[in-house]
């Protein structure tokens, strides 16, 4: 089976398919994990479409992602049919925008969600007071690059996968020796917090990261090994002192969508690559 095009799926801003070159040489081999992959922030699940691990644990708090995934597993068929027949103006996007996610049946969700993501401006996620999706129109430019085929390959690799909607702490406590774990936690790179979301729809402050943190070192004495992509603020990286620590050398940066030198990003784990 061919290896999946990350562009083709989700627009993801804070996504990792561009810095998948730098990731695989620090991050095991799917031969090397005997247990589950598990990511408790999926995402666009880049690195998992990236490493297609043969069982994994895939998590994220955002309902309407985790059911985007559960519809094409499900069905990629009628979620393409849906898809490609949902409204074409800004006009009709703005009366997709405005469908409750849950007065609909889990195709037409996963339909939904992932028009909104191909068709909103930037592929931002954001959420106004009341809990409604709220991006601007971006237009059709890159809707069309998915195609039929793109859910169907989707689909059996997300066979491997059991797809939780969680917090992070309690996806993390679940590893035992044996998974993996590898988390790319909402962040804005060179900050103390992201305060302003643009994907999950909710602020990821201090407190969670320092939550963060006390899972991963849990997790470390199980035996568990991670690595993790987080933003370079010494408040951040002062949690993890006794782990290795690596800048990434080219990375999202604090403009979304665009790579840059210095972007204030680092990788953090617990086993320095030692699994390859």
């Amino acid at each position: 089976m061919h290896k999946l095009k990350q562009q083709t799926f989700i627009r993801y801003p804070g996504g990792k398919r561009r810095l998948i070159s730098f990731l695989d040489v620090h991050l095991p081999s799917t031969q090397k994990i005997s247990g589950k992959y598990i990511e408790p922030f999926v995402g666009s699940g880049s690195i998992y479409f990236h490493l297609r691990p043969k069982s994994a644990i895939l998590a994220d708090v955002n309902v309407e992602l985790i059911d985007l995934y559960r519809g094409i597993r499900s069905d990629p068929e009628k979620v393409w049919r849906i898809y490609r027949h949902l409204p074409s103006t800004k006009k009709g996007y703005n009366e997709v925008r405005k469908l409750k996610h849950f007065d609909l049946d889990l195709p037409r969700r996963a339909a939904r969600t992932l028009f909104l993501n191909r068709t909103c401006f930037k592929g931002m996620w954001r959420h106004n007071s009341d809990g409604q999706f709220n991006v601007g129109y971006g237009g059709q430019a890159r809707r069309w690059v998915i195609a039929r085929k793109n859910l169907i390959t989707i689909a059996k690799t997300l066979r491997h996968a059991s797809l939780r909607c969680s917090d992070f702490e309690f996806i993390i406590d679940e590893a035992k020796s044996g998974d993996y774990l590898f988390l790319d936690p909402p962040y804005r790179p060179g900050e103390r917090e992201q305060l302003h979301a643009h994907y999950v729809g909710k602020e990821f402050t201090f407190t969670d990261h320092e939550r963060l943190a006390h899972s991963l070192k849990e997790a470390d004495k199980r035996g568990v090994p991670w690595s993790m992509t987080i933003s370079g603020h010494p408040d951040i990286i002062k949690m993890y002192k006794r782990f290795h620590i690596q800048t990434i050398p080219r990375g999202t940066g604090r403009k979304i969508g665009v790579l840059v030198n210095n972007s204030g990003e680092v990788l953090i784990s617990n086993h320095n690559g030692e699994l390859k």
